[in-house]
C-alpha cells in the first residue's frame, strides 16, 4: 500500500498514465459541436494562391465574404504583428474588412520562450484595435511531446490574455471588450509572465471531427448557401508546410493536428460545458489505494480464483474509470500506480499461501497416517522433485480411496430401481437416484440435490387420514413411521420406507418410494372381473340349469320348442357376455392397431350389420348429418365393436316404432359419433356410473 501511495505522487509511471489516458480521451470522447466550422488554409490552397504569406487583401476578401454568410464569431488563427511594407494598401483593406466584420478576434503570442522572454506578440495596432477581441493561442505540451493541456489564462502579471476560444465566446455572446481579451498590456509589458487555470484539452471524437473548408473554396464563393450562418469560423494553417503542427492524444497513422484544430477542440469542450482538470494529489492517493485495498480484502476473504477474478475485475473497472471520469466527474486520474498494485498483489499473496499449503499438506498427511493409510511422505522413485507436488500426490492418492467408495454408494444408489433419497434432518436433499429425479422431478428438474423433500413430498398423504406422511416436524425428531402407504395428487399409490442412519456429523434419514399404483389398479380390475364372471356371466348359466331341473321335474310343462329357444337364448347371452369381457380384457391389455378409416362408412357398415335386429325389434335406423367421408386414424375392431355396442343398446331400448338416429359431425380437428334413441334413457342418481367398469 505505501508503494501504491508513494507511486501516486511520483511521475516514475508517467509513460503509463499517458497511454490509458490517451486511450480514455479516444474512446469516450463526445462528437463534435455542429456550430464549429474550420477554413483551413491547406495544401490545394498553396498550390492555387501560391506560396506562403500571401497578400492581406485576399483575407481582407475572406473575411468579407465569411462576413456575408452571417457567422457569430470569426477567429483568425494568422498573426498580422507589424505592418506590410509591400502593399500598405493591404492593411487598408485588411483593417476596414476587420473592422466591418465586427466579430474578428485575433491571436497573441508569447515572444520566446525562457525566464526573460516575457514580452507579446499583438497584432499591428490598426489591426488590434479593430478587433472584436484578442486571445492567445499557446498550448502546454507534456514531457513527451503530446498537447493534453493548456492554461486559460496566460501572458503578463499585469494583464494576463484570455484564451482564443474564450475570445471568441465573448465575441459570439457580444459581451463587452475587456472581458472579450481586449487587455491594456503593451507588447512592451516585461512583467513576469503568468500562467493560469489550467485545463485539459476534452477532444471531441474522430479523426477530423469538425465541418472544413478550403481557403481557396471560400474565395471562389464554392460554399454552399447559409453554410456559415450562426456558426463559429476558425481560420487557420492546415498545409503540412506552414508547421503550425502538434501531436495530440486522439492523433490517428502518425497524423499530426493542425494548430486552428485545436482550437476547435478547446472551443467545442467550452460549448459543450466540458472542462477536464487533474485530480489532486491527496484525491489521486485514493483512487489508487482503493482497488488496491479491495483486492487484498479479497484474497483474504474469498476463493483463489475468485480473488484473481476480483483483482482483474479491479483492474479493468478502474482503467474504465480513469477513463470516463474525465467526461462524467471533470477529473483526470493517473491509474498506473493502481494497476501495478494490483498485478503485484496476487503473485505476493499466492507466494504467502504456497508456504502455507505445504505445511498444511504435512500435517493432513501426518494425520492420514495416523488413520492407518500407508502413504509415505519420503521421496519415491519416479515421484516428482518438486516438494509441494509429492505432499499433493500423496494426499490425492490417500483420498483416492474415500472417492472410490464414494463412486461405489452413489452407483449402487442410481441402480436403485425405486426413487430413493438421503436427506438431512432439515429436510435438504443430499443425494438422489435416477428414479426420484424422474419420479419427482420429471425430465424439467437436472438435480433434485439440494431441494427439501418436506416440499416434494407434500401432496403425499396418509390413506384414511390424509395427513402428510413427510413432515420437517418429524425429520427433525426422528418421528417418521417406518414405513407407509399414501396417495399423491397425481392419485399414485406409494409405499414410503424410511430409515435413519447416523454418521459423525449429523443424523440422516434413507427415503425409499415404492410405487403401488399399478398393483392396486390389477388388484381392482381382478375384483371387478371376479364379481363379474360370479354374478353377470353365472347367472345366464344358472337359468339354464333351472330350465332343466324343471324340465325333469315337470315333464311337459313347457315343450320341447320352447325349452331349446329359452335354452339357446341363456346361451347366446352367455357368450356373448364372455365375447364382451374378452374384447374389453383385449383393448386394456394390447396396443392400439392404428391405421387410417374413414368413419363415415365404419358407421354405415355398422347400421347395416344391425338392419335385421331393428327389422325384428320395429326400430327405424337412421343416418343424419353425416359428411360423404370422414377420415380419421384408429383401431378399426375397436370402433366397430363401440360403434355396435352403442347402436346395439339403443334399438334394444328403442320402443315398439321408434328411431334410431346416428350422426358424425366435425368438432374443431376431431369427429363426434352421436346416436340418439327414443327409450326411456338413463336415470340421472345413474349417470355417474356409466363407464364404470362392468356396470350395467
Amino acid at each position: 500500500m505505501a508503494l501504491v501511495a508513494w507511486l501516486s505522487t511520483a511521475d516514475s509511471l508517467g509513460r503509463v498514465n499517458h497511454l490509458v489516458q490517451d486511450a480514455g480521451m479516444r474512446l469516450v470522447s463526445r462528437p463534435a459541436h455542429p456550430d464549429i466550422v474550420i477554413v483551413a488554409i491547406d495544401d490545394a490552397s498553396i498550390a492555387a494562391i501560391g506560396r506562403w504569406p500571401w497578400r492581406r487583401a485576399l483575407h481582407a476578401e475572406l473575411i468579407s465574404r465569411l462576413t456575408a454568410q452571417n457567422p457569430r464569431a470569426i477567429g483568425m488563427d494568422v498573426l498580422f504583428n507589424e505592418a506590410d511594407l509591400d502593399y500598405p494598401e493591404d492593411d487598408l483593406l485588411l483593417t476596414d474588412a476587420i473592422r466591418r466584420s465586427a466579430r474578428v478576434v485575433l491571436p497573441v503570442l508569447r515572444r520566446g520562450y525562457g525566464p526573460v522572454s516575457n514580452q507579446t506578440d499583438l497584432p499591428w495596432p490598426a489591426f488590434a484595435d479593430a478587433a472584436a477581441g484578442l486571445g492567445h493561442v499557446h498550448v502546454a505540451p507534456d514531457s513527451d511531446g503530446v498537447v493534453r493541456s493548456l492554461y486559460l489564462l496566460e501572458g503578463p502579471a499585469a494583464a494576463p490574455w484570455h484564451h482564443f476560444s474564450t475570445a471568441l465566446q465573448c465575441v459570439a455572446d457580444r459581451q463587452p471588450a475587456a472581458t472579450c481579451g481586449r487587455s491594456p498590456a503593451s507588447a512592451t509589458d516585461t512583467s513576469p509572465w503568468q500562467r493560469a487555470e489550467p485545463t485539459l484539452i476534452a477532444y471531441a471524437a474522430g479523426p477530423s471531427p469538425f465541418t472544413t473548408y478550403s481557403y481557396i473554396d471560400v474565395l471562389r464563393g464554392q460554399l454552399p448557401a447559409g453554410a456559415l450562418d450562426g456558426k463559429y469560423v476558425l481560420v487557420g494553417a492546415a498545409a503540412s508546410c506552414l508547421g503550425d503542427m502538434f501531436v495530440t492524444p486522439v492523433s490517428q497513422q502518425s497524423r499530426l493536428m493542425p494548430g486552428v484544430e485545436v482550437v476547435a477542440h478547446v472551443l467545442d469542450a467550452r460549448l459543450a460545458g466540458e472542462r477536464i482538470l487533474r485530480a489532486p494529489q491527496a484525491l489521486n492517493i485514493a483512487f489508487n489505494l482503493v482497488p488496491v485495498a479491495c483486492a487484498l480484502l479479497a484474497l483474504l476473504l474469498i476463493g483463489p480464483l475468485a480473488a484473481l477474478l476480483t483483482s482483474a475485475a479491479l483492474a479493468v473497472a478502474t482503467l474504465l474509470l480513469s477513463m470516463a471520469l474525465p467526461w462524467w466527474a471533470g477529473l483526470q486520474f493517473a491509474p498506473a500506480a493502481a494497476l501495478l498494485g494490483l498485478a503485484l498483489a496476487y503473485p505476493l499473496w499466492s507466494w504467502r499461501r504456497l508456504i502455507a499449503a505445504a505445511h498444511f499438506l504435512r500435517l493432513e498427511m501426518e494425520n492420514l497416517q495416523r488413520q492407518g493409510l500407508a502413504m509415505r511422505l519420503r521421496r519415491r522413485s519416479g515421484d516428482s522433485a518438486d516438494f509441494l507436488e509429492r505432499r499433493i500426490n500423496a494426499v490425492e492418492r490417500a483420498s483416492r480411496q474415500l472417492r472410490d467408495l464414494h463412486q461405489f454408494v452413489s452407483e449402487s444408489l442410481q441402480q436403485l430401481p425405486s426413487p430413493t433419497i438421503v436427506c438431512a434432518p432439515d429436510g435438504e436433499i443430499l443425494l438422489a437416484n435416477q428414479a426420484a429425479r424422474q419420479h419427482l422431478g420429471g425430465t424439467t428438474q437436472p438435480s433434485l440435490q439440494g431441494l427439501s423433500v418436506v416440499d416434494l413430498l407434500a401432496d403425499l398423504v396418509e390413506s384414511g387420514t390424509d395427513a402428510p406422511i413427510v413432515t420437517q416436524a418429524a425429520l427433525q425428531h426422528g418421528t417418521l413411521p417406518e414405513q407407509a402407504e399414501g396417495t399423491d395428487a397425481q392419485a399414485r399409490n406409494l409405499l414410503v420406507q424410511c430409515k435413519p442412519f447416523t454418521t459423525l456429523a449429523n443424523a440422516d434419514w434413507l427415503l425409499t418410494l415404492v410405487d403401488l399404483t399399478e398393483m392396486r389398479r390389477a388388484l381392482q380390475q381382478r375384483d371387478q372381473a371376479m364379481h363379474f364372471i360370479s354374478h353377470d356371466i353365472r347367472a345366464p348359466n344358472a337359468s339354464i340349469l333351472t330350465l332343466l331341473e324343471m324340465q325333469r321335474a315337470y315333464p311337459g310343462r313347457l315343450s320341447d320348442q320352447e325349452l331349446l329357444e329359452r335354452i339357446e337364448r341363456y346361451a347366446q347371452a352367455s357368450l356373448g357376455m364372455a365375447e364382451s369381457f374378452v374384447q374389453l380384457a383385449s383393448a386394456q391389455s394390447q396396443p392400439y392397431r392404428m391405421a387410417p378409416l374413414d368413419l363415415a362408412a365404419l358407421l354405415s357398415e355398422t347400421t347395416d350389420d344391425l338392419w335385421t335386429l331393428a327389422r325384428d325389434r320395429n326400430v327405424d335406423v337412421r343416418t343424419v348429418a353425416t359428411p360423404d367421408s370422414a377420415p380419421c386414424l384408429g383401431d378399426r375392431a375397436l370402433l366397430s365393436r363401440a360403434l355396435t355396442n352403442v347402436i346395439h343398446n339403443a334399438i334394444k331400448f328403442s320402443p315398439d316404432g321408434g328411431t334410431v338416429q346416428c350422426a358424425i359431425v366435425a368438432r374443431g380437428a376431431h369427429w363426434v359419433v352421436s346416436v340418439r334413441d327414443q327409450g326411456p334413457g338413463i336415470a340421472p342418481e345413474q349417470q355417474g356410473h356409466l363407464f364404470t367398469p362392468y356396470q350395467r
